[in-house]
């Protein structure tokens, strides 16, 4: 069984950076396809990155040059780098698992997904 916790949301000001942290218990982590989602209330949860079991990424347009997503294998963590953060980047932000190398940023193709991080940007 996967276990997910993610750690690192927070407030910050516009233009602000913060690092997301997910930690992973069970599961091989290496061979997964992992990512980043995000979700504001009264909106669907929208893929913001994702990272392949051989370091290939893919980010959505709306974080292309401000976020970085990296993993450790050895500590078994996925980050989320997110640099010149805006107000519209607020939300909460989820990491998941899909358990299989084909990695899309797809939100049906995951099967664990951590309980969430909340970021706050402020003008």
């Amino acid at each position: 069984q996967v276990q997910l916790v993610e750690s690192g949301g927070g407030s910050v000001q516009t233009g602000g950076s913060l690092r997301l942290s997910c930690a992973q218990s069970g599961g091989t982590f290496r061979s997964d396809c992992m990512a980043w989602f995000r979700q504001v209330p009264g909106k669907e949860r929208e893929g913001v990155a994702r990272i392949g079991s051989d370091g290939s990424t893919f980010y959505e347009d709306f974080v292309k040059g401000r976020f970085t997503i990296s993993k450790d294998n050895a500590q078994k963590i996925l980050y989320l780098q997110m640099n010149s953060l805006k107000v519209e980047d607020s939300a909460m932000y989820y990491c998941a698992v899909r358990r299989d190398e084909f990695c899309r940023l797809d939100l049906s193709l995951f099967d664990y997904w951590g309980q969430g991080t909340q970021v706050t940007v402020s003008s």
